[in-house]
């Protein structure tokens, strides 16, 4: 593994297209949790070009890879991720409209998206500005707030699908969206872009509805302590956090971490906290409200590597 990883850092290091090659890469300057370990590398290919002749080369070696978004709902385990973890760099995140449609690359903010759409006077996306992720992972598991979700406004997107090595076109009905997932989960599909059809509104409507979705977080979300947002799924009939909160468990604190006082569906980063000191909040949190109202929580983070 060692031969073909310098191997590959020699090739990807001699190609234009990439924008930055980091071995030892510590992730949690990468994850919005600002905890977790170190992965091998840390790979950012610079357009899409870059980004496809990477996943082909990592996949022909046989090496193991991850590709992540923004890093704004991944925790990596102290011990760190043994391959290569795939970013995508500055040119794709271009972010285009035209008519009632925004069509974004894989790496566009999902804010910036929402933000284009308002100054079109394009509705559907207002649920989206203040989800801190990326175009790609929101459509990998199906992002959404306040009543809306990715799958009800996508409409199409290009997926590259690592078994058959092939890119693909999808309608939205193609895609499989459930509560928080796709059919890209279990197929491992890496979306490239995304095209989101969406309705002519009022722009300085929007602009209130969005105004208004931020003033409701600002008030019952912790957004001044890195986190990952809601660490579980909703679960059915329920809510993650009134059932942790209910359980007594609002503020407990393990090490730097701390299931959050303001929304017990938080758990935050006091400041030093480890992947393990969060995991250790979640399987305590998972216990205690399974025993008690014999609900089982799942983590909506993605959490990837080793532990210690």
């Amino acid at each position: 593994m060692m031969r073909d990883m310098e191997r590959l850092v020699r090739e990807f290091e001699s190609d234009p297209d990439t924008e930055s090659v980091l071995a030892d890469a510590p992730m949690a300057e990468h994850c919005s949790f600002r905890a977790g370990g170190r992965a091998d590398l840390l790979l950012t290919p610079r357009n899409e070009a870059g980004f496809m002749r990477a996943l082909g080369r990592l996949r022909d070696a046989g090496l193991p890879y991850f590709v992540m978004g923004a890093g704004s709902n991944l925790l990596v385990r102290d011990g760190g991720f043994r391959g290569v973890i795939v970013k995508p760099g500055a040119d794709m995140r271009a972010v285009r409209v035209s008519d009632a449609r925004v069509a974004a690359l894989c790496g566009a903010p999902l804010a910036a998206v929402a933000a284009a759409a308002a100054d079109a006077a394009l509705s559907g996306l207002e649920f989206a500005h203040g989800i801190p992720g990326s175009v790609g992972g929101a459509v990998y598991m199906n992002a959404g707030a306040y009543a809306g979700e990715i799958g009800a406004v996508i409409e199409s997107a290009r997926v590259f699908c690592p078994a058959g090595g092939a890119v693909c076109s999808l309608r939205r009905d193609e895609m499989e969206f459930s509560y928080r997932n796709s059919f890209l989960q279990p197929e491992g599909g890496v979306v490239l872009e995304a095209c989101f059809a969406l309705a002519p509104g009022d722009g300085e409507a929007i602009r209130a509805r969005i105004s208004e979705f931020a003033r409701r977080r600002a008030e019952k979300q912790p957004l001044r302590l890195p986190s990952a947002g809601s660490f579980f799924k909703r679960p059915a009939g329920g809510f993650a956090g009134k059932l942790i909160a209910d359980a007594g468990l609002a503020g407990l604190a393990c090490g730097g971490a701390r299931i959050s006082p303001l929304h017990a569906g938080f758990i935050v980063n006091e400041g030093g906290a480890t992947a393990s000191e969060i995991l250790d909040l979640m399987e305590i949190a998972r216990s205690i409200v399974f025993d008690r109202f014999g609900v089982m929580l799942h983590p909506e983070v993605r959490i990837i590597g080793d532990d210690l």
